[in-house]
């Protein structure tokens, strides 16, 4: 497959994920600010920067914006063109790459990222956001699950499927940790009781981010604590947002593209995502809050950029001018 096309695959599901999970994110929050104590200017920053911090886009909102609200964070994450990160924006993004690509992806994928595309961009995208944000969210969401499914129907699963699910598991898999990080680390109160009501309320919002609620309600139906609900998005083995079961994901993937037979690597990206499969799946989470959740998780964002631009020197770099073909990571 021609670099530039496996470059196009990758980055068009990483961004059509990107878009999905800033919509989880959003909503979820809308969702738990309608229920808290928080009032005025301070509590709405308290509310709504960690968002922004783990998105890390707070520079860039803070020179568009004068307050830090509801209002703001979601126009921000959503609609602004500025922002190369918004749901508009990933969307757009994801789109052009289909377009350079359109021989080798099936019409019925097309016509899903074409259609989302022209309804954020239309009056009755902005009429919804206006009368029911959390509405609008979950239709990106549904929209992003749909697309995902169609290409599970309509494209053969070879090397141009394998490039989609490394991108589609790389972005899922950045993006849980960071909503994991985001509470652990930034959500916190100081003073505030492990396990009291707000903390549970706050771990809560956590799985509910991820879908992971229900699933984790299947296994533990005692009180959502920090450490389970740590060890199911961190370590469990068949949760599909899990980040254990997005790296096994990748590293499946690159396996197939290359040939190789998993628990041996030809290229760095392999060596690289099976040293990572390795770790997940014997690690304990007492060893993970022993390290602190915090650490661990900045270690895994690390590995995961390091995949990624070992992936992308092996089979994505292609003549180019210089910055024409750089994409946006997370």
């Amino acid at each position: 497959m021609l670099s530039r096309v496996a470059d196009s695959l990758y980055w068009m599901a990483r961004y059509i994920e990107r878009a999905e999970n800033n919509s989880r994110i959003l909503d979820v929050n809308l969702q738990v600010t309608l229920d808290d104590e928080n009032t005025g200017v301070d509590g709405d920053k308290i509310d709504w920067e960690p968002i922004l911090a783990s998105l890390e886009d707070q520079k860039l909102f803070n020179s568009l914006y004068e307050v830090t609200n509801a209002d703001t964070v979601c126009e921000f994450v959503t609609f602004a063109k500025e922002n190369p990160n918004s749901i508009r924006s990933s969307v757009a993004a994801a789109r052009e790459n289909a377009r350079t690509v359109r021989e080798y992806i099936s019409s019925e994928m097309w016509e899903r990222i074409n259609g989302l595309y022209l309804w954020l961009n239309s009056p009755a995208a902005r009429q919804m956001f206006a009368s029911s944000a959390i509405d609008f969210f979950r239709h990106v969401v549904d929209c992003s699950h749909q697309f995902h499914g169609t290409t599970a129907a309509t494209l053969t699963h070879g090397e141009g499927w394998h490039f989609l699910q490394i991108g589609k598991y790389l972005e899922r898999a950045d993006s849980t940790s960071r909503i994991l990080d985001l509470k652990y680390h930034i959500l916190l109160p100081r003073g505030e009781e492990v396990g009291g009501n707000v903390d549970t309320i706050q771990w809560q919002a956590v799985l509910k981010s991820c879908s992971a609620f229900e699933a984790y309600r299947k296994i533990h139906t005692g009180q959502v604590t920090p450490w389970s609900v740590a060890e199911f998005i961190l370590l469990h083995d068949s949760f599909p947002r899990s980040i254990r079961f997005c790296v096994e994901g990748v590293d499946a993937a690159l396996h197939r593209i290359s040939g190789c037979e998993r628990g041996h690597f030809c290229t760095d990206a392999e060596r690289l995502s099976g040293r990572l499969c390795s770790d997940l799946n014997f690690t304990r989470i007492a060893d993970v809050f022993k390290i602190g959740l915090h650490e661990y998780l900045d270690g895994i964002q690390l590995r995961l950029i390091e995949i990624s631009s070992a992936m992308h020197s092996k089979y994505c770099e292609w003549m180019e001018p210089a910055g024409g073909q750089e994409q946006q990571q997370a």
